[in-house]
């Protein structure tokens, strides 16, 4: 007689056969009929053209999703077939998920990763440093959007003196690329050298690997890394990591990460300048009190005192030699008094005027004075010189010393 089994039995034993055959699948679909209720289950249809099959995904892995799930979007799924005996339906048990297509972005991702590695774009040498206090700051990234937004809080909080350039941009899909790419080329050279920002910032929130593929284009890695200007890269959140964040000089985990990073607090900088001004008085202050110690050195060594010993001791001998000179000048000039006072006596003794003062009288004709009679013939005129006057004569008479005389002249004659 056939046997008879119970629905439990039948759907158990299709459950083994189903699960023992099913252990492992990859399906691709289509998301619809998306639930999320309050246990945090998601439960869903994934369908094609043709058919359809019930998924499930479990709380913990759907909080670890770098992507929204919604209805419409296409999933290549991984996981295991498995049958739910209270409904007697099979389902789906997902435990990993990506967006169709990121099989390809991940290659295509590994080969221009693997390019730039070997080319050197990410080594260290290349990354240039941020400014400490930039006061221009350029923004690449979309006009609308929770980015901009956050970003321009925390610079309004932290550094509101800083002036923000906006150059907005698809962040993805067509065009992406060739906007950021242009955002980037403006900054570093359409505008004058004054007016370029000193630091950029290239930011979008988060998304699947399809959503930040803008960010992992050659074009887009090769602005950044010859831009003069340093690149802070925040592209979608924490876990999310592109080319672009890696060909960056510095990489950040969220725009407001970014904004932190490009600017310091202004409280903070307030506080280092105090702290560096503390510290210049006081390398100020040691450095003279260390100049006012080796000036006082310097004037009790003896290499500093000996020339003013030498200049003390010159003046003690230009004192003597002064004293002296001046003791020997007097001496001498009173030895010289007295020689001219002794020569002035023996003038006075040998002074014609002197002997004409006690009766005597000179004779002089032209050819000067006449000591001697026979220098004198009758008839030539002659002066006798007194002490008080002159007189003109002419010789009238001669006789010698003994009173004779020597011709019949009558003397001298007055004229």
């Amino acid at each position: 007689m056939e046997e008879i089994q119970s629905v439990s039995e039948l759907t158990l034993e299709i459950k083994r056969c189903l699960e023992g055959e099913f252990p492992a699948v990859r399906v691709k679909g289509e998301v619809s009929n998306y639930r999320l209720p309050s246990s945090g289950h998601v439960y869903m249809t994934l369908k094609d053209d043709k058919s359809q099959i019930p998924a499930v995904i479990w709380k913990n892995l759907r909080m670890r999703l770098p992507f929204e799930l919604r209805d419409g979007l296409e999933l290549v799924v991984s996981g295991r077939i498995e049958l739910y005996p209270p409904s007697g339906r099979y389902q789906l048990i997902c435990t990993s998920l990506t967006t169709a297509g990121e099989g390809e972005l991940q290659q295509a991702f590994a080969r221009l990763l693997q390019k730039l590695t070997t080319a050197g774009y990410f080594n260290a040498e290349h990354k240039k440093p941020l400014p400490s206090a930039p006061e221009r700051i350029g923004l690449i990234t979309s006009l609308t959007g929770a980015v901009i937004r956050d970003m321009s809080d925390v610079f309004r909080r932290r550094f509101p003196a800083a002036a923000l350039q906006l150059y907005p941009v698809k962040v993805q899909g067509d065009g992406a690329v060739e906007n950021i790419v242009e955002a980037l080329h403006f900054f570093n050279a359409g505008l004058p050298t004054d007016k370029r920002p000193e630091v950029l910032i290239v930011a979008r929130g988060g998304g699947s690997l399809e959503d930040l593929q803008a960010f992992n284009e050659e074009a887009v890695a090769m602005a950044i890394f010859n831009s003069s200007i340093p690149v802070i890269s925040a592209v979608g959140h924490e876990t999310d990591v592109t080319i672009a964040d890696m060909v960056a000089d510095v990489r950040a985990g969220t725009p407001s990460i970014a904004a932190e990073l490009a600017v310091p607090e202004t409280t903070e900088l307030l506080g280092w300048i105090d702290n560096w001004h503390e510290r210049q008085k006081k390398a100020l202050k040691t450095r003279i009190e260390g100049a006012e110690k080796e000036i006082a050195s310097l004037l009790g060594s003896y290499a500093f005192n000996r020339p003013r010993m030498l200049c003390d001791r010159m003046e003690e001998q230009l004192v003597y030699l002064k004293r002296y000179m001046s003791q020997s000048a007097g001496g001498k000039l009173r030895h010289a008094e007295q020689m001219l006072l002794s020569a002035g006596r023996h003038l006075d003794v040998l002074d014609y005027r002197k002997i004409l003062d006690r009766g005597f009288a000179l004779v002089k004709n032209d050819k000067g004075y006449i000591t001697r009679g026979k220098g004198l013939g009758e008839g030539d005129p002659a002066t006798i010189v007194f002490a008080d006057t002159e007189i003109d004569v002419s010789v009238t008479h001669r006789s010698d010393g003994n009173g004779r005389e020597n011709a019949p002249a009558q003397g001298l004659r007055r004229y």
